[in-house]
Formats: C-alpha cells, sequence, structure tokens
C-alpha cells in the first residue's frame, strides 16, 4: 500500500492519459520498447552463451562484451524510457499485476548483476575466477532476464 499513491499520481499524468487516449500511441511505444528489449537479449545472449563455455570456435566473452556493448547500452537507453511512458499509461494495472513485480524485481537484479558480479566474470575470461563462478554469472543472467521477459509479456494478459 505504500507505493498505491504513487502509482494513482502516474496514472493520473497528463502524458499517461496522452497515451491512454490515443490509438497509436501505445501500440508505437511498445514496439520500440519490445525491438530494444530483443537487442538488449541478443547481446545478452551472446556473451552469456560464452560464459557457460559454449561457442567455443567464438571469440572469448570479454571480447564479445566489448563488441556488443555499445548495442546493450543504446538499447538500455531505448528501453527503459518507453517502459516508463507505457507504464504511465497502465499504472494502476501494473500496481496489481503479478507479472509487473517479477518483471520490475528480474530487472533490478538484472541490472545489478550485469554491471557489478557478471562484468566481472566477462572480464575475467577464466584467468582470476574460476570456471564455475563465470558459468554461475552466465546461468542466472539468463535466467534473470528471461523472468524480465515473462513479466513483460504476461502483463497483458494480466488484469
Amino acid at each position: 500500500m505504500l507505493l498505491l499513491p504513487f502509482f494513482e499520481w502516474c496514472e493520473s499524468t497528463s502524458v499517461g492519459a496522452a497515451i491512454r487516449d490515443s490509438l497509436w500511441l501505445f501500440p508505437v511505444i511498445e514496439a520500440f520498447h519490445l525491438v530494444a528489449f530483443a537487442i538488449i537479449g541478443g547481446t545478452v545472449l551472446v556473451v552469456d552463451l560464452r560464459l557457460l563455455g559454449m561457442g567455443e570456435g567464438w571469440a572469448p566473452a570479454s571480447v564479445l562484451a566489448r563488441s556488443v556493448q555499445p548495442w546493450l547500452l543504446g538499447a538500455l537507453a531505448v528501453m527503459i524510457p518507453s517502459g516508463i511512458l507505457m507504464f504511465l499509461a497502465e499504472a494502476m494495472k501494473c500496481y496489481y499485476s503479478f507479472p509487473f513485480w517479477v518483471k520490475m524485481w528480474s530487472l533490478f537484479l538484472a541490472l545489478t548483476l550485469m554491471f557489478t558480479l557478471r562484468r566481472r566474470a566477462v572480464r575475467s575470461d577464466a584467468t582470476d575466477l574460476g570456471l564455475s563462478w563465470r558459468k554461475t554469472a552466465g546461468a542466472l543472467s539468463l535466467l534473470l532476464w528471461s523472468g524480465v521477459a515473462w513479466g513483460g509479456r504476461w502483463i497483458g494478459f494480466s488484469g
């Protein structure tokens, strides 16, 4: 109940109302959001699979991560604002939606992992960290990003 007034305020904003009242605005924002998430998914997948030991012919995880980082950061720069805009249009639905909370917690944990522990595992390239730690970081990252995808997909079916 602590966040309820905040969610009510978000939904009552003029931006939220404009998106909600428009026939085409929400779907256009959602399209940008989904394309950005697909790019994030691709960049995460290729690096995490390498951390898991797959793709022996591929470049090391550190090289892969460096090469996809501009795509990852650019997609995050689109996904987060577009997600906020969609949230403003249906904040009260989100407040009561279990998938929304799964998505938000998964996103928070995935980003925290990505920019802390997983980054260290990627940079190590099996030198200072054991193989089991690298595999754990890759698997946990995939699990958390799957939670983001599952939650996002099912928000539309809840409420």
